[in-house]
């Protein structure tokens, strides 16, 4: 067991460690942050986002929920994707689920969970858009990896609706946004591949903000 004031001594050990290699590590970190990458994950302990995709500090810009949601009127989240956008520029914006996540789980099940009704609901909005293919899939745990997989698809999708992604994207051909998926058995991040040009298009007709 790791004790609080451990904490401290990793902190030391770790310092010396990026300081050994380069003096002015520290000094370079501390002057700005130009991150390409905006990655939206769940607050899931086991789901490191600096470490899975092998990138340093100050290399990609972290918001992080329970299930990796993007909802219009969390503020959190909108001036994380405000921020990255307009003041970043960063060139990809990644939604990335897990497989296990207790957050889906949690929205898979039919029973009250008091202050995490309405944040779950997001979710569970997710498996009634979807219910016909979900109620095909009779392994549990095949379902839940899939409504994993979809959740990740929609809240790509609510962050193709906000106004900055879509009105820097067509002045400047960036961000894009991106679906992953890691896979806590095996370590590996999976690519859902989505279609971010045609999902904008598929939306504007109702989801058009670039005024």
């Amino acid at each position: 067991m790791i004790t609080y004031e451990q904490l401290f001594e990793n902190n030391k050990k770790w310092v010396e460690q990026k300081s050994s290699g380069n003096p002015g590590y520290f000094e370079d970190l501390a002057r700005s942050q130009s991150p390409e990458f905006l990655y939206i994950g769940c607050s899931d302990s086991r789901v490191p986002a600096n470490e899975i995709m092998g990138l340093e500090p100050g290399e990609v810009f972290v918001h992080r929920n329970i299930a990796n949601l993007v909802n219009s009127i969390d503020l959190n989240c909108m001036s994380v994707i405000n921020y990255a956008v307009v003041h970043l520029k960063v060139k990809y914006i990644i939604v990335c689920g897990h497989y296990n996540c207790g957050g889906v789980k949690a929205a898979m099940e039919s029973r009250d969970l008091g202050i995490l009704n309405p944040w779950l609901r997001t979710i569970r909005d997710v498996y009634r858009l979807h219910q016909d293919e979900l109620d095909q899939i009779f392994d549990d745990t095949k379902r839940y990896n899939r409504l994993v997989e979809l959740n990740v698809n929609e809240q790509c999708l609510n962050v193709i609706k906000t106004a900055e992604v879509q009105r820097c994207y067509k002045a400047t051909g960036y961000p894009k946004v991106a679906g992953w998926v890691f896979d806590l058995k095996k370590g590996n991040l999976i690519d859902l591949n989505i279609d971010f040009e045609q999902d904008l298009k598929n939306i504007q007709k109702i989801y058009n903000l670039d005024i």
